[in-house]
């Protein structure tokens, strides 16, 4: 059994029913044509460095190669996937700007609010 993970770049402002809207439109098909955004492509860049997307013994994927849309990166998790991988896809997802969506339970987690100083 696996669970998955799926990150989106939508615009700053965008809430949480926004991003279950856009997981929505994408399971009935309907994508936006184009390469990734460069956020998508930075995240899955960086996502893939540590955790190449290939079968192997070690992989934390369920699924391979990762699933790398327009405005999103969706990723299938294998049931023994360490804490440490959520981890970094939390941060990197923080990183570049994602907000990070649970499908399992609806959950979406946007990045944190930088505060300027």
């Amino acid at each position: 059994m696996s669970f998955d993970l799926i990150v989106w770049a939508l615009a700053p402002d965008a809430a949480a029913e926004d991003v279950r809207a856009a997981h929505g439109r994408c399971r009935q098909g309907h994508h936006t044509e184009g390469r990734p955004a460069p956020r998508i492509s930075s995240f899955y860049r960086a996502i893939t460095a540590g955790y190449p997307d290939r079968p192997g013994p070690d992989t934390p994927w369920a699924v391979t190669p990762l699933h790398v849309a327009t405005d999103h990166v969706e990723m299938n998790l294998t049931e023994s996937c360490a804490d440490e991988v959520l981890l970094d896809i939390e941060r990197l997802a923080a990183e570049h700007g994602l907000m990070l969506l649970d499908p399992q339970d609806g959950s979406v987690y946007p990045p944190p609010t930088r505060v300027s100083g």
